[in-house]
């Protein structure tokens, strides 16, 4: 698995996975099979209806302008819909720049562009060797855009909830940790993460501080395991609650 590594400017490291060649095929098949359709569902129209009975060069050209927009659905879904098509949607997978923040309607241009070079040129073969050769699994449309497509598929860990792993005979350390809330314990387990991550003694402090005030409470523990408790300590009083 390829992950992109992203420093934002609270020194945040987060990781992105990279989508390579798999994925982002089918979400193509899924996208052809919708551009298919409407194709098909445009000639029907074009055949059947009265109001198209005519010769066959206008017929032709009123085919050809109502499927032009097929031409444009890739640049447009991506526009409209933040860096996604439809196949995208259901692959959850998505176009980002290369520093994790949302493209922009050139960045998305310029990558449809090239469409050309990686796709339709020599039966994609070009965009698929980008793809496999790349570090970041960039086509050359990507590379040229400064952009990479990502999972957005959502992680559902413990450690993104304010749950914790709790022994059986765990025994609690301070009992008035009932008068947090959830949002307080919330706050507190992401920045105890986020600060335990980067080696942020001074922030492990000053919560450790902040959190003594509201309980009232003070203790001889290190700051990492005094934190660790209170968030135990909550959460083994609200589930026996």
């Amino acid at each position: 698995m390829s992950n992109l590594a992203i420093n934002t400017a609270q020194n945040v490291n987060l990781d992105y996975k990279l989508i390579g060649l798999g994925e982002r095929f089918v979400a193509f098949l899924i996208d052809g099979l919708i551009l298919l359709t409407y194709i098909t569902i445009m000639e029907n129209v074009v055949a059947l209806s009265d109001i198209f009975e005519t010769d066959d060069w206008t017929r032709r050209g009123i085919l050809g302008l109502l499927t032009l927009p097929a031409l444009f659905y890739s640049v447009l879904c991506h526009i409209i819909f933040g860096g996604q098509t439809i196949g995208k949607m259901i692959l959850k997978i998505k176009v980002v720049r290369l520093d994790g923040a949302p493209t922009q309607w050139y960045n998305l241009l310029v990558r449809w562009m090239l469409r050309i070079v990686d796709i339709w040129l020599f039966f994609a073969s070009i965009g698929v060797l980008s793809i496999l050769l790349s570090d970041k699994k960039q086509r050359i449309g990507d590379a040229a855009a400064g952009t990479v497509v990502i999972s957005v598929k959502k992680k559902h860990k413990i450690t993104s909830t304010i749950l914790e792993d709790l022994e059986v005979d765990y025994q609690p350390v301070f009992n008035n940790v009932t008068l947090l809330t959830d949002k307080d314990v919330r706050i507190i387990k992401e920045a105890f993460l986020i600060s335990k991550k980067n080696n942020d003694f001074k922030t492990l402090t000053l919560l450790r501080n902040k959190v003594c005030n509201v309980l009232n409470i003070e203790s001889n523990l290190y700051d990492v395991d005094f934190i660790n408790t209170i968030l135990k300590d909550y959460n083994y009083y609200t589930q026996n609650m």
